[in-house]
Order: C-alpha cells, then structure tokens, then sequence
C-alpha cells in the first residue's frame, strides 16, 4: 500500500481541522459575545444602559425582559406563557449562559421580536450583556 505525499496528508489535515465542530475549535465565553457585539455595534457597551434596557416597558404582551428573568436575574425565572423553570440569566449564577453563538443569537432574536416588538440591535445586546456580566455573588 502506498504512502500518502506528505501535501495529500497536509490538504487531508486541513480538510478535517476545517470539518470538526466550531465549539470543538473554540468556546464561546459571554466575554468573547459582548466584544464581538461591542466591535458590531461599534460603541463601548454601558451596563448601566442594559439594565435599563432590560427593565423598560416595551408595551407589548411580555412587559419587558424581566417579566421571565427577574428585575435581577440571578435567580431561577419563569417563562409567562409556557409555565416554564428559566434558569438564571446572569452567567456568574449560570455557567451554560452566553456560551453558545448560536443559542445566544436565537435567544435575543425570538426574546427581542416578542418583548421589544423588534430585533434589538448590537449596541443593545452589548448593553444588555455587560450588565449581565456584572452580576456577582
């Protein structure tokens, strides 16, 4: 049997590091979110902005974010329309927070479209997240 050239087994490690999961690569952290939203947004993000942000009146069915996640989500919340646990918000009481793009991103779309009425933009994701970052133990 003959042996691979040492290109082929190049272009073959290449294809296979290209093929293997994205979280296999790289986890996301809830600090590596909020700098891609801040460089997205392109303003430093404001924690103060967040949690109002995240305790307004939006008019809508679900009042505002905290209607399910609490004023101050380091506890469990309760999701209205599905009688549903949430787990806390705040990545310091929830390790699983923030730590998937994906989720995150479908996270603040469907949450954003049915509590704010519209897709909440960088900057306000950003907000949103610095002040969930800074909620401590």
């Amino acid at each position: 049997m003959r042996q691979a050239s040492p290109m082929a087994a190049l272009v073959l490690a290449t294809l296979a590091s290209l093929m293997a999961p994205a979280a296999a690569q790289k986890a996301d952290t809830p600090a590596s979110l909020l700098a891609a939203y801040v460089k997205q947004a392109g303003t430093p993000a404001s924690a103060e902005r967040g949690q109002k942000f995240f305790n307004a009146g939006f008019g809508k069915d679900y009042a505002n974010c905290a209607a399910c996640h609490g004023a101050v989500p380091t506890e469990d919340g309760k999701d209205l329309l599905m009688d549903k646990r949430i787990g806390p918000l705040a990545p310091a009481f929830n390790k699983a927070r923030f730590t998937e793009r994906a989720k995150v991103e479908m996270a603040f779309s469907m949450n954003c479209r049915d509590v704010v009425g519209r897709a909440c933009t960088a900057g306000e994701k950003a907000d949103v997240l610095a002040w969930l970052i800074s909620l401590k133990p």
